[in-house]
């Protein structure tokens, strides 16, 4: 089967967690002998194109729908001109900006890619459906999120196949947009869902979220969690002798960074850990500076600077030495997630996870018996937890040996992508009936015409013939 996965790419600056989950479901299709590619939109995959296949290009490239979006100047701009704000230098100058990750500021451009061939990137459109009627039509074309659903309708139009859409933390995009775009946003992705075939949430609490803003038909939605492959991450027992904290995720606010920076600090000004560290990593943006460096100045002031320490590799097996080093790892997003794949990469290494009570946090938790959650999504309850599992060593070795375990038999890849690849031949299988319905009642029209246009040629005659 040819699948190609069309993701926005975010230039690798960052730990993305829905791009690792997005590159995860490629890699598993290859491993299970389909011809599955990634078409990156927006920006590269990584900065420095590590992950992107030669010959593929970034369609909808950041810099030039941004200036066709905002400036009618632009909206005619030659190819070549095009292709040149569409340059590895500038791509990279936009993946360093976090304007290009933050919905504030890019509703009307969002709502127009909704808007699909009827919005201001039409002929980005075009090019996309044009690479994929030229090479090598794809069985079905994967949607990574949501809002991306205006590309739907032309690819189905255009190559009569099935599109399928996932769906991961769109509610964090539209509901960070200002008030008055919120609902119009919610609406129209509702409007535009009715073009897919089937639609991918990543965890039970997900699913029924978008069912409900997005009004997706119960038929059309099936829950599929992220995996991995647990052989890949060598596990450990916690490091109980000299407990270390982690934070995996995009050094910002709404990752809950400045909570377990908070909670941290508390948790030192108690007598017995004041041996516990604290290891962060996941990179940022250039906005995010700003907010790094408030707090430092926190942790400098209380004098534990020295106790943290900020990692600048997040991949590969950097990652996995730092997630196989920890305690306990823990990334309180603000408003919960609709999944969380640094909770998976934890628990494979043997580091149990302790979150927030919110978005699907709890349901990972339930299901894998690999960590616990706290509420309310604050420093003060964040440090009593950890302070409470800090004095129960055993325990949190209970929770790595049950959270490793849970990951190799229900978010192991290699069986979720069993189930990806029923769903695909589903509404392949689905698409193909339909378009034969459609070619044989078209077939019926024509035999019909014919068989009118016949009778009526033969009364004219009989008439003449009078």
């Amino acid at each position: 089967m040819n699948i190609i996965n069309i993701v926005p790419g975010f230039g690798g600056t960052f730990y993305c967690g829905n791009c690792l989950r997005d590159s995860g479901y490629v890699t598993a299709l290859k491993n299970e002998g389909h011809d599955a590619h990634t078409l990156p939109i927006y920006l590269p995959l990584s900065m420095d194109d590590e992950n992107r296949e030669e010959g593929v290009p970034v369609f909808y490239g950041a810099i030039s729908i941004y200036l066709k979006q905002n400036f009618k100047l632009f909206r005619g701009m030659p190819l070549w001109l095009e292709n040149f704000f569409n340059s590895a230098p500038f791509l990279r100058y936009a993946a360093k900006k976090a304007g290009s990750t933050r919905a504030d500021g890019l509703e009307d451009m969002t709502m127009s890619m909704l808007y699909g061939h009827e919005g201001y990137q039409k002929e980005e459109l075009e090019q996309l459906v044009d690479y994929l009627k030229n090479h090598g039509k794809p069985d079905v074309v994967h949607l990574s999120n949501a809002l991306l659903l205006g590309l739907a309708k032309k690819i189905k139009d255009e190559l009569n196949i099935p599109v399928v859409c996932s769906l991961q933390d769109e509610d964090v995009w539209v509901d960070a947009m200002r008030p008055e775009y919120r609902q119009k946003m919610w609406d129209l992705l509702a409007e535009k869902g009715k073009d897919v075939d089937a639609f991918v949430a990543v965890s039970d609490y997900f699913g029924k979220v978008m069912q409900h803003k997005m009004k997706i038909e119960p038929e059309k939605l099936h829950i599929i969690p992220i995996g991995i492959e647990p052989e890949l991450y060598e596990y450990k027992e916690p490091n109980i002798k000299e407990p270390i904290i982690g934070f995996l995720s995009r050094l910002n606010r709404d990752n809950g960074f400045e909570v377990v920076i908070d909670a941290f600090i508390e948790l030192k000004q108690n007598e017995a850990h004041k041996n516990v560290k604290l290891k962060v990593t996941g990179g940022s943006t250039d906005d995010d500076k700003r907010f790094i460096n408030k707090q430092i100045r926190k942790l400098k002031r209380n004098n534990i600077l020295h106790d943290v320490e900020f990692l600048d590799a997040y991949t590969g097996d950097k990652k996995k030495n730092f997630l196989s080093g920890l305690t306990l790892l823990t990334v309180p997003v603000l408003n919960g997630e609709a999944f969380g794949l640094y909770q998976l990469e934890s628990m494979a290494s043997g580091t149990p996870i302790v979150q927030p009570a919110l978005g699907a946090f709890p349901e990972i938790v339930n299901n894998t018996g690999g960590g616990v959650v706290f509420e309310p999504d604050t420093a003060e309850a964040l440090c009593e937890k950890l302070t409470e599992l800090l004095s129960k060593p055993n325990e949190i070795l209970q929770m790595s040996e049950r959270g490793r375990k849970a990951v190799e038999e229900k978010y192991n890849m290699k069986e979720l992508i069993q189930r990806m690849i029923k769903m695909y031949e589903s509404v392949t299988s689905t698409s193909l009936s339909n378009l034969d319905s459609t070619s044989l009642s078209n077939l019926d029209s024509t035999l019909v015409s014919s068989k009118d246009s016949t009778l009526l040629s033969n009364q004219n005659n009989a008439k003449l013939n009078e």
